[in-house]
């Protein structure tokens, strides 16, 4: 199944990266400044995985459902959203255990690799290369990269487009049905990591290729498979 793969396509958020700390903090600086009530570090975990516009909307509504949201109030949360999260992009993020040694073996054996996310290429770049990962991507394609958004097929296609290889030979690495349908969506493989945000569901109810414990074992994987 992994035979043929010369290339990854790594989410960040929840695969990569604990990064719930911060958005967090940077929700509740926006509602702070909206005068509503604050939200809690379980409700933001449980609600990440579509990509900004949606993490807003569940906070202005507190519940998952943020299609309650008001319009206008979410038209002015946005942009303090944005500011509030550019000053919270690494205070307390961190990097799940074995992603920097996966990510560097990896490097070490010339595999080209993709950052694809929903989040903001703006806020990923710098994510990336505060946390001391940055250097092993060849290009972060973030949600505005694209028109449609994980789980639709785009950003996994522009990642192979600029990775120089056709899409069925690079292998998707997620934590969410998100992922699992970006790769499906796309025609290429996918590895899962059982922990990350996919909504407090059982990431192996999706039906990924694989489930490892960690990205430290990607490299072996790889080299069974070759």
């Amino acid at each position: 199944m992994f035979e043929n793969i010369s290339a990854l396509f790594f989410d960040l958020d929840g695969t990569l990266v604990d990064s719930v700390p911060d958005l967090t903090a940077a929700i509740n600086v926006m509602l702070r400044q909206l005068e509503l009530p604050a939200r809690e570090e379980v409700q933001v975990r449980a609600w990440v995985g579509n990509g900004m516009d949606n993490l807003i909307r569940r906070a202005l509504v507190g519940e998952m459902d943020g299609s309650r949201a008001d319009p206008k109030l979410f038209a002015r949360a946005k942009p303090l959203y944005r500011a509030a999260y550019a000053d919270h992009i690494s205070v307390y993020s961190a990097l799940y255990p074995g992603v920097r040694k996966g990510l560097a073996d990896l490097h070490a054996v010339s595999f080209p690799m993709a950052c694809v996310t929903n989040k903001p290429a703006e806020f990923a770049r710098p994510l990336l290369e505060r946390l001391g990962i940055g250097e092993f991507f060849a290009t972060v394609v973030g949600g505005e990269c694209i028109p449609q958004p994980k789980p639709a097929p785009d950003a996994l296609l522009l990642c192979a487009e600029r990775l120089g290889i056709p899409v069925a030979q690079g292998l998707m690495v997620g934590d969410s049905i998100n992922d699992v349908g970006a790769a499906r969506n796309a025609g290429c493989p996918i590895v899962c990591v059982p922990y990350g945000y996919n909504h407090g569901r059982d990431i192996r109810d999706a039906a990924p290729d694989a489930v490892i414990d960690s990205i430290a074992e990607l490299p072996p994987l790889l080299r069974k498979a070759a």
